[in-house]
């Protein structure tokens, strides 16, 4: 199972390392190792917020949470609104490099690995934000880009 990037820093961090591998539309960065484990503050901070949560019930904030399954892979996605307008082809992009990363992840070197849109797709080659075409061609790239990473 892959672990999901959700702190900003460990985002920085992965996009501050060189492309691995590049296509048309997608780059893909790799970090070696484990995302940062989050430093946990201490409750008496808390204590002077409002809360009508009970602490005991919900131990760990959300922005601290790291997936404990993961022990290998880590994956961010990156897809900018000003690459792919509709939010349906950007949820469609994001599924597909998933899915891509599901199916290459047993030849990629451990780590954390961000995949990121950098170019718009042709929307006058797509005749919908979440066509079948697109699919296909996204699914394409993303299995080469990645086969290329892996190398």
């Amino acid at each position: 199972m892959l672990g999901r990037l959700l702190r900003p820093a460990d985002f920085e961090s992965v996009l501050a390392t060189p492309v691995r591998a590049r296509s048309a539309h997608f780059a893909a960065h790799h970090l070696p190792g484990k995302p940062r484990v989050p430093v946990r503050r201490s409750k008496k901070a808390d204590s002077t917020k409002l809360s009508t949560v009970d602490p005991d019930r919900c131990p760990q904030p959300v922005d601290d949470w790291l997936d404990p399954v993961a022990d290998d892979w880590w994956l961010a996605t990156v897809v900018p609104k000003r690459h792919a307008r509709q939010a349906t082809t950007r949820n469609l992009l994001r599924r597909q490099i998933r899915g891509a990363m599901d199916r290459h992840r047993m030849r990629l070197a451990p780590g954390v690995w961000l995949v990121r849109l950098r170019a718009p797709f042709d929307p006058k080659g797509f005749k919908s934000a979440a066509s079948d075409a697109l699919r296909s061609a996204a699914r394409a790239e993303l299995d080469g880009l990645l086969m290329r990473a892996a190398a």
